[in-house]
């Protein structure tokens, strides 16, 4: 397996994995929670998150398996809520290679691209409610922060998390 840099031939496979990995996801786990057309369109755009932030991905035997975006400090579209923070979502691994090391090669690229572009902590946020992602990341150093909390009910209360680089 290697992670790299997502290139723009990578964007349909890479927006399609993230929609699969979210849908199958919250229908296994939290059944309640309905991927909308807008939310879909949203992970789909890999081209428009390319612009602002880093995109990841996870190849084996030249396929992409895994995806993780992160967004530097500052960068437009950030929810960071540290000024000295990067942003860290879609975070997303095919089913077929879930088990944690696919997930952890990722986060690792992202969090060694955060430190070198100069931040001092990654953000992100996990859905309320999604206990075993919060548990993957806390597992890493993310400790919960009611101050990154982002309240849109009634469709979703993200809950912030943030780990500190320096």
């Amino acid at each position: 397996m290697i992670v790299r840099i997502a290139r723009p031939d990578d964007d349909h496979v890479v927006g399609e994995l993230l929609v699969t990995a979210f849908v199958e996801t919250y229908a296994r786990k939290l059944p309640e929670v309905v991927v909308t057309a807008s939310r879909k369109a949203t992970l789909r755009d890999v081209a428009g998150k390319r612009t602002a932030a880093s995109v990841f991905v996870a190849e084996h035997d030249g396929q992409v398996i895994g995806t993780v975006a992160l967004w530097s400090p500052g960068a437009a579209g950030s929810e960071a809520w540290h000024p000295d923070a990067a942003d860290l979502r879609h975070l997303a691994v095919d089913a077929n290679h879930r088990g944690g090391e696919v997930s952890c090669a990722l986060l690792d690229a992202a969090e060694v691209h955060a430190m070198r572009s100069g931040a001092a902590a990654v953000c992100l946020h996990v859905r309320r409610g999604a206990h075993g992602v919060r548990r993957l990341y806390e597992a890493r150093g993310y400790v919960r922060d009611a101050s990154g909390d982002l309240d849109r009910l009634p469709e979703i209360f993200l809950e912030g998390l943030v780990k500190r680089l320096k």
